[in-house]
């Protein structure tokens, strides 16, 4: 006569003896089948996606920085400069001021395609980390 076990739920983990299919791709999924974000965080994929946008971001960011607090300061303390006349009634602090705005439309187009051509292919493998079965299919 046999004695009966009772029955343990655990989660479907592969383990030492198991026969379960191999994932298509490295998966970082727990034992819940839930994103595994700690292991996402520190993938290779995901740590080339910040230095990606780190590249693009800091230099941008301090070239329109020192532009704008360069237009504050020449408005604050170089009010001549700032009105010396180019033609007719537009002077330089009226050009600076517009070149502001046409700064700011170059940077966004710029991360614009920046971001198409290199941040997006390296997002969709940081998501693919991250896929499930359902989600494939």
């Amino acid at each position: 006569m046999t004695k009966a076990l009772p029955s343990v739920s655990r989660p479907a983990t592969p383990g030492f003896a198991t026969f379960e299919e191999e994932p298509r791709h490295a998966l970082l999924i727990d034992g819940d089948g839930e994103p595994d974000y700690g292991a996402i965080q520190t993938s290779e994929d995901f740590l080339n996606l910040k230095r990606r946008v780190k590249r693009f971001i800091l230099p941008a960011t301090l070239v329109f920085l020192t532009w704008y607090i360069t237009f504050v300061l020449l408005s604050a303390y170089a009010a001549d400069f700032m009105s010396t006349p180019l033609f007719g009634t537009v002077n330089v602090g009226l050009t600076m001021g517009f070149l502001q705005i046409v700064t700011t439309i170059i940077i966004t187009m710029a991360y614009a395609r920046y971001s198409k051509r290199k941040l997006d292919p390296q997002v969709d493998k940081v998501r693919a980390l991250a896929e499930t079965d359902e989600e494939l299919a």
